[in-house]
């Protein structure tokens, strides 16, 4: 058996300053629609929005239901209408926000992960993901598959 090492880069800061202007305000709406979220239940208010390739900003959240199993991560109810709606266009970046004081961000769950990995490769393009915390901290990756380094794809199947 041998030891084998994987590595992921990513960028990490505390200004949203360091980016774009464009970017800059993908994030403060994603901040700022985080009070649509739906979380009676957890409390865990998280909205996630996205920059198409043609400027246009679209945003989501997490919508809980009293059987847990039926609750929508923001990621997935942000993607499953970006893809019906906007299916010719491809996905710039997504930036996601938990409304929550944890000094880090908080990254997507392994379902979105999955879901934002399958959006990737159907676009054949990579997205950009933007985490950022209550406190102003973020972390960028250069594509949703540096979120699931060892992942399963139709190529598998």
């Amino acid at each position: 058996m041998e030891d084998k090492l994987i590595q992921v880069k990513y960028k990490e800061g505390n200004s949203i300053e360091a980016f774009d202007d464009s970017t800059q305000s993908l994030i403060r709406e994603t901040i700022e629609f985080a009070s649509n979220a739906y979380a009676p239940y957890s409390n865990f208010h998280v909205s996630a929005g996205l920059m198409l390739d043609n400027g246009k900003i679209v945003k989501g959240t997490n919508v809980e239901n009293a059987s847990y199993p039926v609750s929508i991560c923001a990621e997935r109810t942000l993607l499953s209408h970006t893809v019906s709606n906007y299916p010719k266009n491809k996905i710039q970046k997504i930036a996601i926000y938990v409304d929550k004081d944890l000094s880090e961000p908080v990254p997507p769950c392994g379902v979105c992960r999955q879901t934002l990995l399958e959006v990737e490769k159907r676009q054949a393009q990579p997205i950009e993901v933007i985490l950022i915390s209550k406190s102003g901290t973020y972390i960028v990756f250069e594509k949703c598959a540096d979120l699931l380094p060892l992942y399963f794809d139709g190529e598998v199947l």
